[in-house]
């Protein structure tokens, strides 16, 4: 093991849905017709692009070109939906299909090995591109989320999707819910899982194909969808000497009175995320899927919206343009409203009534890396990690905090809903307190998880100081349990956990959703300097001081199991697999 922090994968992001806008006029023109599927009772699926022609840029900055092509696999009749799961992380992965019979909603095991995690259908689509000579120069598979960005394909079908925004990655994700709803479009692009492809400024032409095994599994017809394909190779540098003299025509036409309003240019956004940022611009590990575009986790720094591509946001960042959502692209500034605690502290007698009541369960520790600290400590040597919290329901974990005018502290009240969302009871939980630390910033609900390092006997040897989190869905751990909420709120940090001078703050944490805590965080780590090397455990354990009421209290924590070695100022750490999962 290295000392240095691990980089884990950004999930497949396809944020908004520019491209797809246009499918309900230009399908029709490049779709093949769809096949009636060879089961009755499943959905009608085709393969579609948007368009018979499309460009994309090869950034010199950038590896290469991304074959964002504009397919999208649409449903019809009903929706596709699939159930993955593992019973325990000594299990393998299994997929269901929810078909239909006599209108009831009926469970369709697929065939064992169809998927290996939770990312999506591996190999679903099938891609050759072709020269402007008809020469292949490329061949590959890549695989699809149906979650992925997607939008309505005609004016009739539902206004909303029900399915999730995105595909989890999450190493120890235990369930998740794929879906194309009907009469909607996924991309069938594979974003952050894909790599760039080398392609020379030309034209070519694309071939994109559905992978005979999903054909015959979905019945859907063997027609691929062809795509004219102009690549043009740009530079950042171009592209900023190009745009500046119009930024300085902007900025002095502000004071102009009752002048035309200016519009940004709106350059290359495109609808998918783009091009991955250089190293030196690397954000926080991205976590998983609980929402679109921002889940982060809590680390110092906010993922980075995918809609713009990189050199569109080196562009911004160097001349300090204003952000905003503008003609065809937006840089996720706008983002769901703050969950609002009650207007006022909650009085009468306290209750803890019988109703559903959420069950925290604790992950596995992940990401586990040596450092020399946030400061780096001559001398220190920590073992840092990520870790997650989350909530297997059947209900809502709501924490509202009240600040006594003057008081540094919350004091924090646990609320209980009957099965109409009705608020029944109530009890005292503790406290709130107020975090300064750069990647925390927000108030922190005080004892909801602990972290201890035990010997080889579970006997413990170091304990964390962080006992205190700012709840926010970050990950979607299990969207088929009872109850799961597969849009919550509060999936971006900047909409949770309240400011310095805020009066009240609510924090909550979902059905089916984790807080993970990134191991780049002040806290998250253990100082092991007079360690000695050997084999310990990692416990993540959720409402130590059992002050939130649960259903369950017994399935609190979770062990990791490492060993230490290596000398001082230069430790060491093996991670093995747990059970099936073999990721640090």
């Amino acid at each position: 093991m290295t000392r240095t922090h691990n980089t884990r994968l950004r999930r497949p992001l396809l944020a908004g849905t520019t491209a797809v806008a246009a499918l309900a006029v230009t399908a029709g023109l490049v779709a093949a017709t769809a096949e009636p599927a060879t089961a009755a009772t499943g959905p009608e699926l085709s393969l579609i692009a948007a368009s018979a022609s499309i460009t994309l840029t090869s950034w010199k900055e950038d590896p290469g070109v991304y074959l964002d092509l504009g397919t999208y696999l649409t449903a019809e009749g009903t929706p596709l939906e699939l159930q993955v799961t593992r019973k325990s992380y000594k299990d393998p992965v299994t997929i269901t299909q929810t078909v239909y019979e006599g209108g009831k909603a009926k469970a369709k095991a697929l065939p064992k090995g169809t998927v290996k995690d939770f990312s999506g259908l591996p190999g679903f689509a099938e891609i050759t591109v072709t020269d402007k000579a008809g020469k292949k120069v490329l061949s590959r598979s890549e695989d699809f989320c149906p979650n992925n960005a997607s939008g309505r394909v005609r004016p009739d079908a539902p206004a909303t999707s029900r399915y999730p925004e995105s595909c989890p990655t999450n190493p120890f994700t235990l369930g998740s819910v794929w879906g194309v709803e009907k009469g909607w479009a996924a991309n069938t692009y594979a974003g952050s899982y894909t790599e760039a492809v080398k392609l020379a400024a030309g034209s070519y032409t694309a071939k994109v194909g559905v992978a005979k095994k999903y054909r015959d599994l979905f019945g859907i017809a063997d027609k691929p969808a062809t795509v004219k394909v102009t690549v043009q190779e740009r530079s950042y540098e171009d592209e900023q000497s190009a745009t500046e003299p119009a930024s300085r025509s902007a900025a002095a036409g502000r004071h102009a009175g009752h002048g035309a309003a200016h519009q940004a240019p709106t350059a290359h956004a495109g609808h998918g995320p783009g091009h991955a940022p250089t190293p030196a611009q690397s954000a926080a590990p991205v976590t998983s899927g609980a929402g679109p575009s921002y889940n982060a986790g809590h680390g110092p720094l906010k993922a980075a919206p995918p809609a713009l591509p990189w050199a569109l946001k080196k562009q911004q960042a160097a001349r300090s343009t204003r952000v905003g959502d503008t003609g065809g692209q937006t840089d996720g500034s706008r983002k769901a409203p703050a969950l609002q605690p009650l207007s006022k502290r909650p009085a009468g007698t306290a209750s803890v009534p019988d109703v559903p009541k959420p069950d925290l369960r604790s992950l596995p520790a992940y990401g586990i890396v040596v450092s020399d600290g946030e400061q780096d400590i001559p001398g220190k040597d920590y073992l840092a990690f990520s870790a997650n919290v989350w909530n297997a329901g059947p209900a809502q974990l709501v924490v509202d905090g009240f600040r006594s005018p003057g008081k540094d502290k919350m004091d924090a009240y646990q609320y209980f809903y009957d099965a109409k969302g009705k608020q029944v009871g109530y009890t005292p939980t503790g406290t709130m307190e107020w975090d300064p630390r750069p990647g925390h910033v927000h108030w922190h609900f005080t004892d909801f998880a602990s972290y201890r390092l035990l010997k080889a006997d579970k006997k413990e040897a170091v304990r964390s100081g962080k006992e205190a989190f700012c709840l926010a869905n970050t990950d979607a751990i299990d969207y088929t349990v009872k109850n799961a909420n597969w849009h919550p709120f509060n999936t971006d940090l900047s909409t949770a956990c309240g400011e310095e001078n805020s009066i009240s703050v609510r924090e909550v944490l979902d059905v089916g959703s984790g807080d993970t805590y990134s191991q780049d965080l002040p806290g998250q780590s253990f100082d092991i300097t007079d360690v000695p090397n050997g084999t310990y455990y990692i416990q993540v354990l959720a409402n130590p001081e059992k002050r939130l009421k649960e259903t369950d209290v017994d399935n609190n924590s979770a062990l990791r199991k490492i060993v230490l070695g290596g000398k001082p100022d230069k430790r060491t750490v093996t991670v093995p697999a747990h059970d099936l999962v073999d990721a640090n």
